[in-house]
C-alpha cells in the first residue's frame, strides 16, 4: 500500500505553477516564494486537532484560545481525546464557554475515537485525500473545509484546492481580473492546471486575496 509523504518540494511547486499559469506566476514572483510549513514535519494527534477545530469555529482567534484554555484546565490536560474529555460532565464543559452544538460535536468526536473510527497519523499516511475526507466528515461539526485545512497545513498534502473557500475564490478573482467571484465548480476546473501542486496555489490565492484587500486582516484558519 503506497504511503503519502508529509510535505512537498516548494521550489518544484513554484516552478511548476509559474510555468503552467502565467497570470498566477506573475503574482507569485511579486509576492516571493512561500516556504515549507514546519508543521508538515511535526507529529500531531488528529483527534486533538479536530477538537480544536471545532472549538475555533465561528470565533475570533483570541476568544477561541480563551475557551480552549478553560477546557484544558477543566479536563486537566492539553490534549483532547476520548479519555480526557470524559473527565468532565456536560455542564462543566459548557461553563467554559462551549456552545451546546460544539459540546455535541466534541462528544461525537470522542465517541467515534473510542470506536476506532478516527484514523491516526500512521493510518492516514496510507490514505488518499478523498479517503481521509470520507472518514472525517461524518463527525458532527466537521465539514469538508475543516478536513482540507488539516490536509494542507498539518499533513502537507500537495494537491488540495478548497474550492468553496471564500478567500481562495477572491484570490482567483483578483488573478483573473473578473467582476464576479468564480463559482466553486468553475474554480475547481480552473485549478486543474495547478495539479499536482494545488495546495501551493491555494496558499498564494489566500495571499493574493489579502493583498487585494490589505485593510482586512488575514483570516485565521482552523489549523493555524
Amino acid at each position: 500500500m503506497p504511503r503519502h509523504a508529509r510535505g512537498f518540494d516548494t521550489d518544484a511547486a513554484f516552478a511548476h505553477l509559474a510555468r503552467r499559469d502565467r497570470k498566477l506566476g506573475a503574482w507569485m514572483r511579486k509576492l516571493g516564494p512561500i516556504p515549507a510549513d514546519p508543521r508538515w514535519r511535526k507529529s500531531f494527534d488528529p483527534v486533538d486537532a479536530l477538537a480544536r477545530a471545532i472549538l475555533y469555529q465561528q470565533l475570533s482567534g483570541k476568544a477561541a484560545a480563551t475557551i480552549v484554555g478553560r477546557v484544558e484546565a477543566a479536563i486537566g490536560s492539553d490534549r483532547f481525546h476520548c479519555d480526557t474529555l470524559a473527565r468532565c460532565d456536560d455542564a462543566t464543559i459548557r461553563a467554559c464557554g462551549v456552545s451546546g452544538n460544539k459540546l455535541l460535536a466534541l462528544r461525537d468526536l470522542a465517541l467515534r475515537e473510542a470506536r476506532g473510527e478516527i484514523p491516526d497519523l500512521r493510518r492516514m499516511a496510507t490514505m488518499d485525500n478523498d479517503a481521509i475526507v470520507a472518514a472525517l466528515v461524518p463527525i458532527r461539526g466537521i465539514g469538508r473545509w475543516t478536513v482540507e485545512m488539516m490536509l494542507m497545513f498539518r499533513l502537507g498534502r500537495p494537491d488540495v484546492l478548497p474550492a468553496d473557500d471564500l478567500g481562495i475564490r477572491k484570490g482567483a478573482q483578483v488573478v483573473d481580473r473578473t467582476e464576479t467571484l468564480p463559482a466553486p465548480k468553475a474554480l475547481a476546473v480552473r485549478g486543474e492546471c495547478w495539479g499536482p501542486y494545488r495546495t501551493y496555489a491555494s496558499l498564494y490565492l489566500w495571499r493574493i486575496a489579502d493583498a487585494g484587500n490589505a485593510a482586512r486582516a488575514p483570516t485565521r484558519r482552523s489549523q493555524d
